[in-house]
């Protein structure tokens, strides 16, 4: 193979989470024997995010236990690593890299799998010490310690599936959490009223207080760090800590600076090329045109997509020409209870709930013109495995079929 210089590889690789780890395993695996550098801003080797805010935070799984691969794994393949590393420019007419501290990087082709960065909060109070997002392991660390310390006062800011599975690992400690959405329901960006309203009742009867319409005017402290949250309506909820759970913003500026096309996001092509020569995007921060969403251009922030388009950019510098036509899906764990997500629901005109909410097990079917987009299926992994051939094939089926339990979906194909 051949050695990675100092300043340069055959191909450099920025972000080391879960899209960057998986393109240098798959150029390996492709059979690309050039050299391979993958730059992170943080300390850590690749590591799995999703269990941060569930299994880690819990303290149910240590960090051991989270890395993608061993960390002799990438040794063995020559993969080596720059941590503890920003890029803060590209140059891709020189096709080089710039980093925090000065140093320049070449590279024969670039692939950035940055992800994105936490969206702060922007309210009055909002630097005060104790507000936390949970995007990486220091963040979750630091979560932590505050519960060390003594903190018994939890608002989480945020609705979303991050907030949720927050506020449940903080109620199984035992802790008191409000938790704040500023739309008239939980989930309201990803899901439909059947599985927010489910969602609602299982936080309030595991004692998480939920404010619905809540906006936040401020946040108040003393000597630095948060004491209590200020919402709109002048009501004023104490908290020792504040989650701040409202999304992320695609971490792409060096690319848009050098000139690549972008808006939400860099915008890639059906092979994961940017507009720019040799440069690859991938997961998080990489926009395309989603066949699950008639050709929307629109990012998907989960695992799946950053590790199928990992692979996809991979095997397009192999000189393998593949196109990126992953089926999306995603999970979340809350209390016990699994939901498993086939499709995007994006465009949705009905929906369908198959099964008893009541039960614990039931699922959401979302169709558009009678078109089958999505499922989210809460313990019912045979309508989450039989739902996805509905979405890949864009079923019509009969609808009070499709809502009768006793019929399994792969009947309706």
């Amino acid at each position: 193979m051949t050695e990675t210089s100092a300043d340069h590889a055959d191909v450099v690789i920025v972000g080391a989470g879960h899209g960057g780890a998986q393109a240098a395993a798959a150029l390996r695996q492709n059979g690309f024997s050039g050299s391979i550098l993958v730059i992170g801003r943080e300390a850590d080797y690749p590591y799995e995010r999703p269990p941060l805010s569930k299994e880690y935070f819990a303290r149910e799984k240590p960090f051991e236990r989270l890395y993608i691969r061993p960390i002799s794994f990438w040794a063995e393949r020559d993969i080596p690593f720059r941590l503890n590393s920003e890029v803060v420019a590209v140059d891709a007419k020189a096709k080089s890299l710039t980093l925090a501290d000065g140093a320049t990087i070449s590279y024969g082709d670039l692939i950035w799998a940055t992800g994105g960065d936490p969206r702060r909060l922007m309210s009055e109070g909002s630097d005060l010490g104790g507000l936390y997002p949970v995007r990486t392991r220091a963040d979750c660390d630091a979560l932590m310690a505050a519960v060390d310390a003594g903190a018994q006062n939890f608002v989480i800011i945020g609705g979303g599936y991050i907030g949720l599975e927050a506020a449940a690992v903080l109620r199984k400690m035992g802790l008191s959490v409000t938790l704040l959405e500023a739309m008239p329901r939980l989930l309201a960006r990803v899901a439909g009223a059947p599985l927010s309203d489910y969602y609602r009742v299982l936080h309030g009867d595991n004692g998480v207080s939920i404010r619905t319409d809540a906006m936040v005017a401020g946040i108040e402290g003393d000597n630095g760090h948060v004491r209590a949250v200020r919402l709109s309506n002048g009501d004023i909820l104490a908290a020792d800590a504040v989650i701040v759970g409202i999304g992320i913003n695609p971490a792409v500026a060096p690319l848009l600076a050098a000139g690549a096309a972008g808006d939400n996001g860099v915008d890639v092509d059906a092979y994961c090329r940017t507009s720019l020569p040799n440069i690859y995007a991938i997961g998080d921060c990489a926009a395309f045109s989603c066949a699950f969403a008639d050709g929307q251009k629109l990012r998907v922030e989960s695992v799946q997509n950053a590790n199928d388009m990992g692979t996809c950019a991979a095997k397009n510098i192999c000189g393998q020409p593949t196109e990126y036509h992953a089926t999306p899906w995603f999970w979340s764990d809350q209390y016990g209870l699994k939901l498993q997500t086939v499709g995007l629901n994006i465009g949705y005109d009905d929906t369908i709930v198959r099964g008893e909410p009541d039960s614990g097990s039931f699922s959401v079917i979302y169709l558009k013109d009678g078109q089958i987009l999505a499922l989210d299926c809460v313990n019912r992994v045979k309508d989450y495995v039989q739902g996805r051939k509905l979405v890949e094939a864009k079923s019509r089926p009969n609808k009070a079929k499709l809502a009768d339990p006793s019929i399994a979906l792969k009947d309706l194909l």
